[in-house]
């Protein structure tokens, strides 16, 4: 066999497992998203509890630094984000318990302070349906409202779904104390099990890169929330909105879903300033001050905090968002940002799917073009 018919064999028997391998991946991408939605009760708690303990290894780290012992700095770690989640909530749920209460009761207060806009919109509809009628040889149409049901049972489902709701989070509990108390074994193992020194240093710097990351994220994001929130809550006590630091806490847990979450706490803002005050202007005023601060925070502070490092393509965050929100739901909403900066972390380390370059008989993995350069850069100093 001469060398050059091994070559054309060698060349058909990679595009042969290269094409395997697309089409398994394929495969594997159209099948995740219903096994992860049907198996929400396992990968969902499963997953919250990853992503915080990853955002908690500094944290692990910073006390092991100190000579504080794995098991203990992992229940340290657990212990201080229950606080942090117990104190939130405890803000949060307990006055929106009373506010959901008196919903039914405020409802004609709410009718009454939107019957001038109503009045408006329709003065503003009828001058236009006259108009259109001066313009046009056709009637116009009137438009048809459907009728949305209130929620009824609320209350009951949380009830009848509690018990699953506390081993969910008894379970993503000792995910992340025994993923942080094995942390530093997990991560020495790994780095050994290596064959060679450069995949040993390639692995250390995929889990840095990674916690480093998303850490950075969670923990800036969340810092920033959590001034917006004291900033919108001291504004809304200024004006005096009831509940301030309910509000608060509601702006800052819904900043963490990008684009979708500030509208919809800009919406309960309206309907709960609509609940309280007689008049419609001031009533809108809590929802027009949360969008001010949101303005600022999401073109000023957060760009400068971040900087370039954290940017990530809107177009991608959008389909992240989507996707775990179709998947999982509001938290999966609330997870679609660290997940996706996990996955761009790993993606650009190991390299992403080269279709072009499997169509016009190349190969089938593509790196970043700086690591492209390192690795130029390292073979010449090793040559010379």
């Amino acid at each position: 066999m001469t060398p050059h018919e091994q070559q054309e064999i060698n060349r058909r028997r990679d595009r042969l497992l290269a094409s395997i391998a697309l089409t398994t991946g394929v495969g594997l991408l159209l099948a995740m998203p219903f096994a992860l939605r049907e198996g929400a009760e396992f990968f969902l708690p499963l997953t919250a509890a990853v992503v915080i303990a990853i955002a908690l290894v500094p944290f692990l780290e910073w006390m092991e630094r100190r000579r504080v012992p794995s098991a203990v700095a992992a229940l340290a770690a657990v212990i201080a984000f229950l606080v942090v989640a117990n104190t939130a909530l405890v803000l949060i749920v307990v006055p929106a318990t009373d506010w959901f209460r008196l919903l039914p009761q405020r409802l004609p207060k709410i009718q009454d302070n939107l019957a001038p806009l109503i009045d408006f919109y329709s003065q503003l509809q009828h001058f236009v349906d006259e108009t259109v009628q001066m313009l046009a040889t056709g009637p116009v149409a009137a438009a048809q409202t459907a009728a949305v049901d209130a929620p009824r049972s609320l209350l009951q489902f949380a009830a009848t779904s509690a018990p699953s709701a506390i081993i969910q989070m008894v379970f993503a509990l000792l995910i992340i104390y025994f993923f942080l108390a094995g942390w530093t074994r997990l991560r020495r193992r790994t780095i050994n099990s290596r064959g060679s020194f450069d995949g040993a240093m390639a692995v250390a710097r995929v889990i840095q890169n990674v916690v480093d990351a998303t850490s950075a994220y969670v923990l800036t994001i969340a810092t920033i929330n959590l001034c917006l929130g004291l900033a919108v809550a001291l504004a809304l006590w200024l004006i005096g909105m009831p509940s301030p630091l309910m509000w608060g806490g509601i702006v800052a847990l819904l900043n963490f879903v990008p684009y979708f979450g500030p509208m919809l706490a800009a919406a309960l803002l309206a309907l709960g300033g609509l609940m309280v005050f007689d008049d419609v202007w001031r009533a809108l005023a809590p929802a027009v001050t949360q969008i001010g601060f949101h303005l600022v925070e999401a073109n000023v502070i957060t760009p400068m905090v971040l900087g370039r490092r954290l940017t990530m393509n809107p177009l991608l965050i959008l389909v992240s968002l989507t996707f775990w929100g179709w998947v999982w739901g509001t938290p999966g909403a609330l997870l679609g940002v660290p997940l996706l900066i996990i996955i761009q972390t790993v993606v650009a380390a190991a390299g992403t799917p080269d279709i072009a370059g499997f169509l016009f008989e190349r190969g089938t993995l593509t790196v970043a073009p700086r690591e492209e350069n390192d690795e130029k850069e390292e073979s010449g100093e090793r040559a010379g």
